[in-house]
C-alpha cells in the first residue's frame, strides 16, 4: 500500500486518448488538444498503490487514462469514508488548479492504473487561454458539490435501507434508459463505506430487499430492479 516511485514510468508517447477522454477537454480543437497533450506526463500505478495521501502537496491534475481509482478520507478515529470512484475520463486533484494546497483525501489505484498528470502552472495557462475549459471545470465542481451535499443529508436523515434504495435508483438512471438491470460501480465493501455502514449490513439489506420482492441479485454486482416504486418507498 505504501507509495513508491520505483516502478512508475513516465512515457513521452501520445496521451491523446487520455486528454480527449476528459469532458473538460474533449470539446477542444485538435490543435488545442495537442498543446495540452504536450504538457502531460503519463504515470503508472499498481493495484492498491497510493497515488497521493492526505497532507501531500497538491500541485497537479490527475486524469484517469486506464484503470480505476478510489478517493477516500480517514476520520480522526481512522475510519474510512469513500468519497467517490474514478473511471477513465474522470479526474482528481482539481483543487490544485486554483490555489496551493495539500490533499485532503487519499487516492488509491483499485486495479493497475495509468494516469496523465498536468502540473498546476501549465494548467492555469490553459485555463486563461481557453476559458471554455474553466466553464467545464466549474460545472464538474458544482455537480460534485451537489453529490456531496446530498450524501451528507442522507447520512444525517435517512436510514440505511433508504440510502441503499436511492443509490440503486440513481445507478439505474445512469444506465441506458428503459433498462431494469444495473451493475454496481463499486464493491460491497466500498459501497458500505460510501453509504456510511458496514459490508455485513449492506449484504443483509440487499437480501432483505430481495426477499421483499424489490430487487433480484443476479450476480455479486449485477442487480435487477423488480419493483422500483416499492423500492423508493423503503
Amino acid at each position: 500500500m505504501n507509495k513508491s516511485n520505483a516502478h512508475h514510468h513516465h512515457t513521452d508517447g501520445s496521451h491523446k486518448a487520455c486528454v480527449s477522454l476528459v469532458p473538460i477537454f474533449n470539446h477542444l480543437e485538435d490543435e488545442q488538444l495537442d498543446e495540452i497533450m504536450a504538457a502531460t506526463q503519463s504515470v503508472s500505478y499498481e493495484k492498491n498503490e497510493l497515488i497521493y495521501r492526505a497532507g501531500d502537496e497538491s500541485d497537479s491534475l490527475y486524469i484517469i487514462n486506464k484503470g480505476k481509482v478510489r478517493i477516500y478520507r480517514l476520520s480522526e478515529s481512522g475510519k474510512e469514508q469513500l468519497v467517490r470512484i474514478l473511471n477513465p475520463g474522470d479526474f482528481t486533484g482539481e483543487m490544485a488548479l486554483f490555489s496551493e494546497a495539500t490533499h485532503e483525501a487519499y487516492a488509491e489505484a483499485v486495479v493497475n492504473t495509468k494516469i496523465c498528470l498536468i502540473k498546476r502552472a501549465e494548467l492555469q495557462e490553459f485555463l486563461l487561454k481557453y476559458p471554455s475549459i474553466s466553464l467545464k471545470v466549474i460545472a464538474e465542481f458544482s455537480s460534485r458539490l451537489e453529490a456531496s451535499e446530498k450524501q451528507t443529508t442522507r447520512f444525517s436523515t435517512e436510514k440505511v435501507e433508504t440510502r441503499i434504495a436511492l443509490y440503486l435508483a440513481e445507478s439505474l438512471d445512469a444506465e441506458d434508459a428503459g433498462t431494469v438491470e444495473l451493475t454496481l460501480a463499486m464493491s460491497k465493501k466500498d459501497l458500505a463505506s460510501y453509504l456510511g455502514t458496514t459490508p455485513e449490513t449492506i449484504s443483509r439489506k440487499f437480501n432483505d430487499l430481495e426477499e421483499r420482492g424489490y430487487i433480484k441479485q443476479i450476480t455479486h454486482k449485477r442487480i435487477k430492479i423488480i419493483d422500483l416504486d416499492g423500492l423508493l418507498l423503503v
